[in-house]
């Protein structure tokens, strides 16, 4: 029984490092579109979204000016900071605490999804003003 409680210890151990890896590999691709919005960098921001965001908005111009009009908490905030996160299977949902520049505090759910050749790329993102109900 104690040989068995050693195993699972050791290996819950093994996944903690790659759980905590891809959470941080995933809020670099967020931070660096945040930080390409910033910038008004419409091709690096473009440059995060997958696929499916790419069919749905097939040019950078057409995907900025969707977050400018949708998302304007995600495009121009006072503070932009990392909350919870959870990551299987090649997804990763990390969730982001946002105030905008009025000042009023936003949730932001981002979700993320391994690529075949192995990148992260944003899938999607729910915005809600903080304190309302889903």
């Amino acid at each position: 029984m104690r040989a068995l409680v050693l195993v699972l210890a050791f290996l819950i151990g093994l996944g903690a490092p790659a759980l905590a890896d891809d959470v941080a590999a995933a809020q670099s691709v967020i931070r660096a579109q945040e930080q390409a919005f910033a910038r008004d960098d419409a091709t690096s921001a473009y440059s995060h979204a997958a696929p499916e965001i790419r069919q749905i908005f097939p040019q950078a111009d057409i995907f900025m000016q969707m977050v400018r009009q949708g998302y304007a908490p995600v495009y121009r905030h006072k503070s932009f900071e990392f909350g919870e996160a959870r990551a299987a299977n090649g997804r990763i949902a990390q969730r982001v605490h946002i105030v905008d520049d009025n000042g009023e505090a936003w949730e932001a759910m981002y979700t993320l999804e391994q690529q075949p050749d192995g990148s992260l790329k944003i899938t999607g993102c729910s915005l809600l003003k903080a304190g309302q109900a889903v």
